[in-house]
């Protein structure tokens, strides 16, 4: 009699909080998927970025809001959320994949670098875990996500089966829902945008001044193998991200241009750099990992 497989383990985060309406969505797509845990902020932490708690206490409490899920609520950040999670919630079990997400708001280009649900799926890329973060352009608190709960198993099952390339994390961003049905899914690169930004200078009751920020989101990059590309013909855009920011293209330009050396002193040689080799942390269906559990 054949035995029956073990349903993966699916650990949730995200940074709007474990009450807000995308992380609900997310609990019950998983629960289709595989066994599920939820280690989740206690309140807002959006744009927190991959900050860490370091100064003060964290705590973390079992939550009942999601009926028959393992679910804890964290004073901390995001990136602590993964963390907790990791070594104490799952301890010796080990996570098949974390979710994070759905995220109400856009992560696309340079918004996944001040993105806290960007950044509890690169916290678990760097602890050696697959991972994705989910993000809806919709910022809206009620915002409808009835057309994407299809593409997200879809994807979700894809990353189980298929694996997620080391070191790197999936930036998963959804159309808005319109009257036009999503066209498919893409796999893009970040493209180059940014915040033109100005802080708006506002006075209290009290008279007292403080600063408000305000800007505008500015695309400079033409190219149509984007992420804002892609979302702007409404597909959905998928961007493996990475924790290593060493610019490679850096390395080569420094090396040609700069003297390293003091004045009369010999240069260093400088070391040969290479790229760093990449592999699944998931095998392929079918295959064995030749991985090895480490050691706790």
């Amino acid at each position: 009699m054949a035995t029956k497989s073990r349903k993966p383990l699916i650990l949730i985060s995200n940074d709007d909080g474990i009450t807000a309406p995308g992380i609900a969505v997310l609990v019950r797509v998983m629960q289709r998927i595989g066994e599920v845990v939820v280690v989740a902020p206690n309140s807002p932490q959006s744009g927190m970025g991959h900050a860490i708690t370091i100064g003060q206490p964290l705590r973390l409490d079992p939550s009942t809001i999601f009926d028959g899920i393992e679910a804890y609520e964290c004073s901390g950040t995001p990136a602590d959320c993964v963390k907790l999670a990791k070594h104490f919630v799952l301890r010796d079990r080990q996570a098949d994949l974390v979710v994070s997400g759905v995220n109400h708001g856009s992560n696309s280009s340079v918004n996944v670098l001040y993105s806290g649900t960007m950044s509890a799926a690169i916290e678990a890329a760097i602890e050696g875990l697959p991972a994705i973060g989910f993000s809806l352009c919709d910022y809206g608190h009620l915002a409808d996500f009835s057309h994407i709960e299809t593409w997200i198993e879809h994807l979700t099952r894809q990353a189980l089966a298929n694996g997620i390339p080391v070191g790197t994390a999936l930036n998963i961003n959804f159309p808005k829902k319109t009257e036009e049905p999503i066209l498919g899914a893409r796999i893009c690169r970040q493209a180059r945008a940014k915040w033109q930004e100005d802080f708006d200078l506002r006075y209290d009751p009290h008279q007292r001044p403080y600063y408000w920020l305000i800007g505008n989101f500015v695309n400079e990059d033409q190219g149509q193998d984007t992420d804002e590309w892609a979302l702007s013909q409404n597909y959905i855009s998928i961007v493996p991200c990475q924790f290593d920011l060493t610019a490679q293209h850096g390395v080569s330009q420094l090396n040609e241009q700069w003297s390293l050396a003091l004045s009369g002193e010999k240069p260093a040689e400088n070391p040969t750099h290479q790229e760093v080799a990449t592999g699944a942390v998931l095998p392929a269906k079918g295959k064995k990992s030749s991985k090895t559990k480490a050691s706790s």
